[in-house]
């Protein structure tokens, strides 16, 4: 029998290995631009063509590298970070693993341009699908310059399966803004199709920020800063005014790199207690410092999951942090009865003795209009314009002839009506506890939930537009300009004909989206709101199969658009919902499946007495 178990060739094993390490253009991104941080240099250029899928080119001014390092460093498992393994519990560069420009040149056309500061020539390599092309001394500056071109040109069945150019940038954008934001000390820019992004010069962590997020910012972050003996954690919350309904501005970082902790997060979202709505989420931006020994990188090869030594030791002062900047900064504003330093000070630096009113002296004899007055009336009273100048003042009496006759007949009509409106039967509808809608019908009491049942009404409606294409858009008369993190302004561009379809008018910029016109029945005051939570959704069900964006984008509409529980309704307001509402495709579903009308029976009505 022959032997059935084979070594796989090393091309095919850098592209399985491949797999893991790149799965999009942002991938390749964020190993590149983390090699250029950890190469020491100053000054970092990103840029991108069709949203990374044709060109992806990192230039920077680091160490740069010899001939024989840069062929080496395409090379699986070499890296110069580490070299035994008890360094992995000394990590404090990004990369570690020595896999990036394997995996990236395993799966791309790669050219790579490096020369060290100290070197008059430096070296080109293009690498094709893990085979080297060519490798050759040429002029270059000091740095590196590495070019990916036609992610995935090997592998189609990987390439069919990346999302639109939209997608994919708002994904790299992500990642661009993860590694810039921990690292103000080095200048960033990226460009796109030949445009510039962002262009972010070296600063401090906070003009980091609002260098990205947009000047609201400056004004909005309070800074966090703790030191124990094990840990030390310094960055800046958002004030609690400032949450938003979508989770973007959530930024932890260790060690310099940026994670994902879902245990952190919530530490962050149990400070602000009390402080925030149930939908709200709190924008943060933390810098966590810790022995390198105490944590554990090494569990994925993307390397955003970490594990802590003391989970909750990190866990209490992450929160406490969070609280004590909470308080120290009076996020919620006080009041003191006691003293208003205002009045106070005005009452010390009054004048002594008495104080006296200012006076002016006047001539109360004196008209400036009675020279020409007379001269005046004449020719108007000649001309028509003035029969009877004080035909006004006579007979006054008149107007209230008959007053007292009217006015009794008046009230009789009004009591007479109210006695009939009295004898009539009583209200076809009514509302218990502001939340339900009641009624009679044959088989006994009919109750249904006045929000979804409103919510029911709205998706129809909403669905109906999308095949209509004409939703009514109110035009607002000042445009309202909402603040977003760029890669979702990104996502709100996916959705945007979807959006417009709905009765958004809408533009996006590099900083937030300006609203020119929404739904004709979208409440001005919730305009932010409503699109924060359309935002949120989409990034909930964006990834998931089977969800149409359209059912999505109704379903969030109708729930923030619809009259909420504890809203009192009159007569006509529920007479209308329930026209409505029976004239749905399925009335007694919500759009998120619960049931909206329920029917007591007249038996179980009378059970209630025995």
């Amino acid at each position: 029998m022959s032997n059935i178990i084979k070594l796989l060739p090393e091309a095919v094993a850098n592209q399985i290995a491949a797999g893991e390490v790149i799965q999009r253009p942002a991938s390749a991104i964020k190993e590149l631009l983390e090699n250029s941080v950890d190469s020491g240099a100053g000054e970092i250029s990103l840029v991108l063509k069709d949203a990374g899928k044709t060109l992806i080119q990192v230039v920077d001014d680091g160490c740069g590298m010899n001939a024989m390092d840069a062929r080496m460093s395409f090379e699986r498992h070499a890296t110069s970070k580490i070299s035994k393994a008890d360094d992995l519990f000394a990590i404090r560069t990004l990369g570690f693993r020595g896999e990036a420009l394997a995996s990236i040149a395993a799966i791309a056309r790669v050219e790579m341009k490096t020369r060290p500061k100290q070197d008059e020539l430096g070296t080109c390599l293009i690498i094709e699908g893990s085979k080297l092309v060519s490798s050759e001394p040429c002029a270059c500056k000091a740095g590196t310059t590495i070019s990916v071109k036609n992610l995935f040109f090997n592998v189609p069945a990987r390439r069919n399966f990346l999302k639109s150019n939209t997608t994919e940038t708002r994904h790299s954008v992500e990642e661009f803004i993860r590694v810039a934001l921990v690292y103000p000390q080095v200048g960033f820019a990226m460009y796109h199709n030949n445009k510039l992004v962002y262009k972010l010069p070296k600063a401090n962590f906070k003009q980091r920020i609002v260098d990205i997020f947009g000047k609201t910012y400056r004004e909005r972050l309070l800074p966090v800063n703790q030191k124990t003996d094990i840990v030390s954690i310094n960055g800046f919350i958002a004030k609690a005014e400032f949450a938003k309904k979508t989770r973007g501005e959530q930024y932890f970082f260790v060690n310099g790199r940026y994670v994902k902790h879902a245990y952190l997060n919530h530490a962050v979202t149990s400070a602000f207690n009390e402080l925030l709505p149930a939908d709200a989420y709190p924008s943060y931006f933390l810098n966590i410092v810790i022995n390198p020994a105490d944590i554990d990188i090494n569990i994925h090869p993307t390397k955003t999951e970490v594990n802590f030594k003391d989970g909750r030791y990190i866990y209490s002062v992450v929160h406490a942090s969070v609280r004590e900047a909470i308080g120290k900064y009076n996020i919620t504003p006080t009041l003191n009865f006691d003293e208003d330093r205002e009045l106070n000070d005005a009452f010390h630096s009054r004048p002594s003795g008495k104080i006296k009113p200012p006076s002016i002296t006047v001539n109360p004899d004196y008209n400036p209009f009675e020279s020409t007055f007379k001269s005046n009336e004449q020719s108007r009273i000649s001309s028509g314009f003035i029969k009877n100048r004080n035909s006004g003042d006579k007979n006054w009496e008149n107007l209230f002839e008959n007053f007292e006759n009217k006015t009794s007949e008046q009230l009789q009509y009004s009591d007479s009506s109210l006695e009939e409106s009295q004898n009539k039967e009583t209200y076809k509808f009514f509302q218990i506890h502001k939340k339900f809608i009641c009624c009679n019908v044959r088989s006994g009491l009919m109750i249904i939930d006045q929000q979804k049942a409103h919510e029911r009404i709205l998706y129809e409606n909403y669905m109906n537009k999308f095949t209509e294409k004409n939703q009514a858009s109110q035009q607002q008369l000042f445009p309202h300009e909402i603040h977003f993190s760029p890669s979702d302004i990104e996502l709100i561009k996916s959705i945007g004909n979807e959006l417009k379809t709905l009765g958004f008018t809408l533009s996006t910029g590099k900083k937030g989206v300006i609203v020119k016109g929404v739904p004709a029945d979208l409440s001005d005051n919730d305009i932010a709101g409503t699109l924060e939570a359309i935002v949120e959704d989409a990034k909930k069900f964006l990834n998931k199969p089977g969800t149409d964006k359209k059912i999505r984008l109704a379903r969030t509409l109708a729930s923030r658009t619809s009259i909420k529980q504890g809203k009192v309704l009159t007569e006509e307001e529920m007479t209308d919902i329930f026209d409505k509402l029976f004239a749905c495709s399925l009335p007694d579903i919500a759009p998120g499946g619960e049931k909206i009308v329920a029917i007591i029976p007249v038996s179980h009505l009378e059970s209630f007495l025995k």
